[in-house]
């Protein structure tokens, strides 16, 4: 082996994409009303979760007139699971 020193580099990769390809939006103004409007109730599958949302739904169309409720139960608590539901909201 010779006495002369062997240098190495190492090149760092970042596992981030250099830019996001979907610009943020920031959060959706806030409803002026909730009468004649759709709600999601999605259902995490925890215990209590189905009587929660049940009286949810109770006191929301108590309250307020005309709207409509939708029911989503995640199968999995992943993303891409519940963006899978999301295609049938009308």
């Amino acid at each position: 082996m010779s006495a002369d020193k062997v240098t190495a580099s190492y090149e760092v990769l970042n596992p981030w994409a250099d830019a996001d390809p979907i610009p943020l939006k920031g959060l959706a103004p806030p409803l002026d009303k909730l009468e004649g409007k759709r709600i999601g109730l999605l259902c995490n599958n925890k215990r209590a979760a189905p009587v929660i949302l049940d009286t949810a739904e109770k006191l929301l169309k108590e309250k307020f007139s005309g709207i409509k409720t939708t029911r989503f139960i995640a199968k999995s608590f992943s993303v891409s699971s519940l963006e899978k539901n999301r295609e049938g909201i009308q």
